[in-house]
C-alpha cells in the first residue's frame, strides 16, 4: 500500500473527488486525517502556540537531530514510517493506496513530496472566485468570513503553486471545472496516473460512499448525488456586494497572471467575469462590519482568548491571604 495525497484549498471540490476515488476498489480513505501537520511543525519555529513553549521545543529537536546519523533526514524518515504504519492500520481492506485528503496540507506539501518519494500527488485547482464564494456560503450562511481562512487563501495558495512548479513531473494536476464538465475523460486520465483499473463505476457509485470522520464537507453530499455543473456558477450569486467585488479583485491580482496560468486560469477573464455580475447592497453594512472585525481577528484572537480563560489560574501564582 502506498500513500496518495489529494492537495487543494478548502472548498475546491476535494471531498467530491475523494468520494469518487474511494469508490474504486484499489483506494481506501477516511474523512480528513490531519496526522502529519503536528509532526512536521515540530521543526517549524513559527505558526504554533503551545503550553510547552513550541520555539524552545523546536530548538531542542533540531539539536537532537544533529546527533542522528543523517540529521534531519533521519527524523523525517521516522515520521514518514510512522504515518505509513498508521495508514496501514486504518485501512480496512487490501488496497493499492491510502488516500489522505487534508486541506491544510497545502502548507506542508513540499515536505510531503520529499518525505514520501513513492507517493502519488493529485493537485486540485478551482476558480478562486468559486472558492471564496463557497467559504462564505457554506461556512457563514452568506456572511463575510474570509479573514478566518487567510492561511489557506494566501500561504496555502502560494505554497501549493510553488511546490507544483518545482515538482510538476511528480504531480497530477486537475481543475475541478474540467472534472465536472468531462468526468469520464478526466477520470480515465487519473486512473492512468495511479495505474489502477479505469472502471467508470466510481463516477456513479460515489453517491453511496460514506466517509468516516467528523471533518470534511457534508453539504455537497446532501445536495448532490451525481456530478453536477450547478456549483460552477453559484459564486455569481454570492460575490455581488461592492466590498466583496473589491476584495476579490485585490485577491485575483495578488495571485497574478503567472500563478493563475499555472493553475489553468486567466487573470483578465476572472476580473471580467467578476465585473459582469450585478452589484447588490444586500450585505453591504454586514460586510463593512465584518471586514473591520477581520482586521482584529487576524491579530490571533484565539491566543488572546486562551490567555483570558487562564486568568482564574492567576491566583496560583499570587495567592490571596
Amino acid at each position: 500500500m502506498k500513500p496518495l495525497f489529494l492537495i487543494s484549498l478548502p472548498r475546491s471540490g476535494s471531498t467530491l473527488i475523494q468520494r469518487v476515488l474511494s469508490s474504486h476498489n484499489d483506494i481506501y480513505t477516511v474523512s480528513e486525517p490531519w496526522i502529519l501537520l503536528p509532526y512536521l511543525y515540530t521543526l517549524k519555529t513559527t505558526g504554533c502556540y503551545s503550553e510547552y513553549n513550541h520555539s524552545v521545543a523546536t530548538t531542542a529537536i533540531e539539536d537532537f537531530c544533529q546527533e542522528l546519523p543523517n540529521g534531519r533526514e533521519d527524523y523525517l524518515a521516522e515520521i514518514s514510517s510512522l504515518a505509513l504504519r498508521l495508514y496501514r492500520k486504518a485501512t480496512k481492506k487490501d488496497v493499492t493506496y491510502f488516500l489522505d485528503k487534508t486541506p491544510r496540507y497545502t502548507i506542508i506539501v513540499n515536505d510531503l513530496i520529499k518525505m514520501f518519494p513513492e507517493a502519488k500527488f493529485i493537485f486540485l485547482w478551482r476558480n478562486p472566485l468559486s472558492v471564496i464564494s463557497s467559504m462564505i456560503e457554506s461556512w457563514a450562511g452568506g456572511r463575510w468570513n474570509i479573514y478566518a481562512y487567510k492561511i489557506d487563501l494566501f500561504a496555502g495558495m502560494e505554497n501549493m503553486i510553488n511546490t507544483f512548479e518545482r515538482h510538476a513531473h511528480k504531480i497530477y494536476s486537475i481543475k475541478y471545472e474540467d472534472f465536472i464538465t468531462a468526468p469520464e475523460k478526466k477520470w480515465q486520465n487519473l486512473c492512468g496516473y495511479l495505474n489502477i483499473r479505469p472502471t467508470l463505476e466510481p463516477l456513479t457509485e460515489f453517491r453511496n460512499t460514506q466517509l468516516r470522520g467528523r471533518w470534511g464537507d457534508s453539504s455537497g453530499k446532501e445536495k448532490y448525488d451525481m456530478l453536477s455543473k450547478e456549483p460552477l456558477e453559484k459564486w455569481r450569486k454570492v460575490l455581488g456586494s461592492p466590498i466583496r467585488k473589491w476584495w476579490c479583485r485585490k485577491y485575483i491580482r495578488w495571485i497574478g497572471q503567472d500563478r493563475l496560468q499555472t493553475m489553468g486560469y486567466d487573470l483578465e477573464e476572472l476580473l471580467n467575469d467578476l465585473d459582469s455580475i450585478p452589484t447588490t447592497y444586500r450585505f453591504f453594512v454586514s460586510d463593512v462590519t465584518r471586514l473591520i472585525y477581520g482586521i482584529i481577528y487576524c491579530f490571533d484572537s484565539n491566543i488572546f482568548e486562551q490567555k483570558i480563560q487562564q486568568l482564574p489560574k492567576f491566583k496560583y501564582i499570587y495567592t490571596d491571604n
